[in-house]
């Protein structure tokens, strides 16, 4: 089950589509001439339904078998937004508006779907029903979600769902997956200290909130070297810390904000319940008050069992033995995707992207030499998923 031949014919011309949407990037539920797009070409093949404006920006479309849809139902996700990221790749195609790039792939994503789309259709070699899913706002707007709430899984009912997204590093032509998590939540906090500003000569007569706040810091970490069970995987990160504006003033407030990532609900829950404990107690030893905010995120990519074993062995075909990795390890990067899982079984799988800049960098490109093997995998999952019946 190697490259199909029809579409190595085709990827100049999906290479072009990727090209056109690295160029023209757009973000979050913006992605209005990149679904425009998408529904224009998805109409150009002959699918048989196309709808737009799902999940504020979404598109998906339905391709029939040639036993007109009777059956089941798989789904195929492409992800379409960029990242607010200045690119400096220096390709001839580099992003032309400012301050935006694709710096995860997703036009890569969206175009190889868009090829195995053009296949699929032309082709039919299926009994049953494709619905291919084209999602804004992966990158941190919870696009997915969007287009659930808006009726995704119920106006067009899937028994499966499938994902993939290149990973810079691994060859091209190799895959990677692992059954159950793969990705992990991605929860985000705030941590307000309030203490009593005053004169940084006489630090007796003030409650420093800066101080309180280094505390915090340091024993956040104690959450995954001493709560943790040291199997689990729990991340705790403070990447903002701001208070004052003078050298010769204590300030008043400092405001803390970073992220907690997990893979399993107990630890998710247990990161949230402890930093409210420290935050609480130690800001009271100094006779300062903190507030936490915790708002939950993305919950964990969880492959489903069955399916991940389908999604290695169509990769396997495509790839040949040994040159896909069924048990990666898990990420601890978010990923969407996530609502989908948790709506219908289905699997994620990475896809190698060759030895690039990794993904959200500045010199990040998605390598077209990917785009005939991701489209191969599109199309053999489907063909294999929902066999055609011989005439």
């Amino acid at each position: 089950m190697p490259i199909v031949n029809r579409l190595a014919d085709l990827a100049d011309e999906i290479t072009a589509w990727r090209r056109d949407f690295h160029e023209n990037p757009e973000i979050l539920y913006e992605t209005v001439r990149t679904a425009g797009k998408v529904a224009e070409l998805l109409e150009s093949f002959g699918v048989d339904e196309v709808t737009t404006g799902i999940g504020k920006t979404g598109v998906v479309g339905v391709i029939k078998g040639r036993n007109g849809g009777a059956g089941r139902t798989v789904g195929l996700r492409a992800d379409m937004d960029a990242l607010p990221i200045e690119e400096e790749t220096g390709k001839p195609y580099a992003s032309k508006a400012a301050g935006k790039m694709h710096a995860c792939g997703h036009d890569g994503h969206t175009a190889m779907l868009l090829g195995a789309a053009k296949y699929l259709s032309e082709t039919r070699n299926f009994d049953g029903t494709v619905v291919v899913i084209f999602q804004p706002a992966e990158e941190g707007g919870a696009g997915a979600k969007a287009m659930i709430d808006d009726g995704l899984m119920t106006r067009w009912p899937m028994d499966e769902v499938y994902g993939m997204h290149n990973y810079p590093g691994m060859p091209v032509g190799e895959f990677a997956i692992c059954k159950g998590p793969i990705m992990a939540a991605t929860d985000e906090f705030r941590i307000t200290v309030t203490g009593k500003g005053g004169h940084a000569a006489k630090p007796h007569q003030t409650v420093d909130p800066v101080v309180v706040g280094s505390k915090i810091v340091s024993a956040l970490q104690t959450i995954a070297s001493r709560n943790a069970n040291p199997l689990d995987s729990v991340v705790v990160s403070v990447t903002v810390f701001n208070a004052g504006s003078a050298f010769n003033v204590i300030p008043q407030d400092a405001v803390l904000r970073g992220t907690v990532r997990s893979l399993n609900a107990d630890m998710r829950d247990l990161a949230e319940k402890r930093m409210g404990d420290i935050v609480t107690s130690i800001a009271a030893a100094f006779d300062a008050t903190a507030k936490l905010e915790f708002r939950r995120g993305y919950p964990v990519t969880r492959n489903h069992d069955d399916q991940t074993d389908f999604a290695a062995e169509i990769a396997e075909g495509i790839a040949g033995d040994g040159k896909v990795n069924r048990s990666i390890e898990p990420m601890m990067g978010g990923e969407d995707f996530s609502y989908m899982l948790e709506e219908r079984p289905g699997a994620f799988i990475f896809a190698g992207n060759g030895d690039t800049a990794g993904l959200h960098h500045p010199e990040y490109d998605f390598n077209d030499d990917l785009i005939p093997v991701g489209c191969s995998y599109w199309v053999k999952l489907v063909e294999t998923a929902l066999p055609a019946k011989a005439a």
